[in-house]
């Protein structure tokens, strides 16, 4: 997958009950889906038109044991899974699974960042899908690491995978909040996580149409909003939310 090393290139819902989060995530974000026809395997693509988006899965054997809750991942592509998985654990990360291959598909790795952030290594067979644009109704727009440290955590992304600094915004008492680019391009942001905050974590900011009906829909669906409306630079509003599951998400979008 020449090209995608750094960048964000897949995106997945660990869950306890795939067909309601199915149910809600298609009448909240306006994603379809459908099988992946995987042998042996129940897995949920979630598309937007003719784009593959994200997929969905039964929480593997032994995470509810660990107490680990519903959660996104996300899938971090380079070029190569064993040599990145090595890089992450010499810099202070954790492999988690150890390198694995999904036949017809790729191959990947868990790991976890110095402080403990979950997120995954790709590399896929084969072309990848033509660009679309990240800010369009149903594709994932943003990235955002509340971080055990951000003074450690920044250099640890930025030596595996090439992010570099965009501009900082002064959060007052909550820090800074450093925004990163991936070629160039402005992809997300981290800061240091609350100190309520029991463990850091990846948040993915899922773009609507109306945010208002989003919002409605979430509570309706049974879902449960963390952080009400709030309008960021550039004049989009976000809002942040657990699903009736209890894994948590974002969306952005315009009000009214």
């Amino acid at each position: 997958m020449a090209g995608h090393h750094g960048k964000f290139v897949w995106y997945e819902l660990m869950t306890t009950d795939t067909k309601a989060a199915e149910t809600f995530y298609k009448d909240v974000v306006g994603w379809d889906a459908r099988d992946a026809g995987m042998p042996g395997v129940s897995y949920t693509l979630f598309t937007k038109g003719e784009r593959q988006v994200a997929g969905l899965m039964t929480m593997p054997e032994g995470a509810l044991e660990m107490n680990v809750p519903p959660a996104w991942l996300g899938y971090i592509g380079v070029e190569d899974v064993d040599a990145a998985a090595a890089t992450v654990a010499a810099k202070g990360g954790k492999i988690h699974r150890a390198p694995d291959d999904i036949p017809g598909i790729g191959r990947f790795a868990i790991a976890t960042d110095p402080h403990g952030a979950v997120f995954a290594l790709f590399t896929g067979i084969g072309d990848p899908p033509p660009a679309v644009d990240p800010m369009m109704p149903g594709q994932i727009g943003w990235h955002e690491l509340m971080s055990g440290d951000l003074d450690t955590a920044f250099p640890f992304y930025a030596e595996v995978f090439g992010w570099t600094k965009d501009h900082a915004m002064d959060m007052g008492e909550m820090g800074t909040y450093q925004i990163f680019a991936i070629d160039g391009v402005q992809a997300g942001g981290m800061m240091t996580k609350p100190k309520d905050i029991p463990s850091p974590y990846w948040l993915y900011y899922i773009n609507v149409a109306a945010l208002d009906t989003a919002i409605e829909r979430i509570k309706s669906g049974g879902g449960k909003i963390v952080l009400e409306s709030l309008e960021v630079p550039g004049g989009a509003w976000i809002i942040q939310a657990l699903d009736p599951q209890g894994a948590l998400f974002a969306l952005a979008g315009q009000r009214g």
